[in-house]
């Protein structure tokens, strides 16, 4: 028997399938959604980013965790190939500002449609509605997996991309965790990823809906610094969120005191800053402050600034020392916000942590412990910043794992 059941039909499942056939394989696809992709379909606000169009150091550099896993799975089927892949299946692609690639109708629609075509092409046999109970094993062989209803499905190998467990709405409700620890492998702590910030200042709520674009935020756990970044950000009424705060987020360590520090204007250090204030100042000397920042800041941040500067509103700018303008500089260039936590898995993005890459062959996806046992995409404890390079593990792990069976 030649057979091989792949596990999940998301983004990693549905190229290991492709990969798969291509083998000589005859693959089953097996989903419990009532569409291929669904988690796919809502990427990219429904845009879906499939890749980034940088150099594969690059995209290695972007990844967060386990990086040095994927060095056979990104050389093995890197970014070009994917790209290649999804044109020649009929769904143009542009790359946009960072070298992210998008299909070229800004339909995610259409990239889950070029799969469709490619696996029907391939004669893979898709069962939608279906929902996997088991996967089987006899000493240490794979030998097919068990369905809700308590029908057997027997394969020489069984591919588990079932995904982590953020947008459970998707389906990512943490199956492919249970089926690895129920064969003997471990999962590391699994905690939202690409997630918004939830912080203790109350002034945030105030400043709900309001972005800020080229902003530099550092992200402080405990006493240590662990991501710096430029771009941009948003305050919401639990919080912060936005691309800069979703790919810190990513660093961020749980049941640490935790600090995320704005600098409002990154491009002037302090001596700058300092005379850029001094010469506003001086325009507007006989000004109260609170009448003489509309040059610095958007107008809802201004009463939010003045609180937070300890300088009284009405006083006139020319009475304001020093020490004053100083400290206010300094404010500017580290705004504080206290980190308490994040969202939760409804909202994250990705998750973090997952099945033990340690226990897997990085040059096949097999399970070192079961023979025809494959792991690939985000059900592994990998995961990447924003840019296509979640997707890009994906595809590049669910390629390796078929080709490998």
């Amino acid at each position: 028997m030649n057979r091989v059941i792949i596990v999940g039909g998301g983004a990693a499942g549905m190229m290991a399938a492709v990969a798969a056939a291509d083998n000589g394989k005859q693959v089953c696809l097996i989903e419990k959604n009532e569409k291929l992709g669904k988690k796919l379909f809502i990427t990219g606000k429904g845009r879906c980013n499939v890749t980034n169009a940088a150099d594969v150091e690059t995209l290695l550099a972007n990844v967060c965790t386990n990086a040095k896993f994927l060095y056979s799975a990104f050389y093995g089927y890197d970014n070009r190939a994917v790209m290649d892949f999804l044109e020649q299946a009929g769904c143009p692609l542009k790359t946009e500002r960072g070298e992210r690639v998008f299909p070229v109708s800004d339909h995610s629609s259409d990239v889950i449609a070029a799969f469709r075509r490619e696996l029907e092409k391939r004669s893979v046999d898709i069962r939608l509605n279906t929902e996997v109970r088991k996967v089987c094993e006899e000493d240490g062989q794979i030998t097919g997996v068990i369905l809700q209803d308590g029908k057997k499905l027997p394969a020489d190998s069984v591919v588990v991309c079932t995904g982590g467990i953020s947008y459970p709405s998707t389906g990512s409700t943490g199956d492919g965790y249970r089926f690895a620890e129920e064969l003997g492998h471990s999962v590391t702590r699994t905690r939202p990823a690409l997630v918004p910030f939830h912080v203790r200042e109350e002034w945030c709520g105030s400043l709900m809906g309001l972005s800020l674009k080229n902003v530099s935020l550092r992200l402080v756990c405990g006493k240590r610094q662990v991501y710096e970044g430029f771009g941009e950000m948003l305050f919401t009424h639990f919080g912060i969120s936005g691309p800069l705060v979703l790919s810190a987020s990513s660093f961020y360590i749980p049941e640490t005191e935790s600090l995320a520090l704005i600098d409002l204007k990154p491009a002037m250090d302090e001596e700058q800053l300092d005379k850029r204030l001094l010469r506003d100042f001086e325009e507007n000397k006989n000004r109260q402050f609170k009448n003489a920042l509309g040059g610095l800041f958007p107008v809802k941040l201004i009463p939010v600034m003045i609180a937070l500067s300890g300088i009284h509103p009405d006083k006139k700018v020319n009475e304001i020392s020093r020490e004053e303008r100083k400290k206010f500089v300094s404010l500017i260039k580290n705004l504080p916000l206290t980190v308490t936590g994040t969202r939760g898995f409804a909202e994250a993005i990705i998750t973090r942590g997952g099945v033990s890459v340690k226990e897997i062959n990085p040059s096949t996806m097999e399970s070192k412990s079961v023979k025809g046992l494959y792991f690939a995409g985000e059900v592994l404890d990998l995961d990447a910043l924003t840019g296509g390079f979640n997707l890009q593990i994906a595809w590049s792990t669910g390629h390796l794992a078929g080709s490998s069976l």
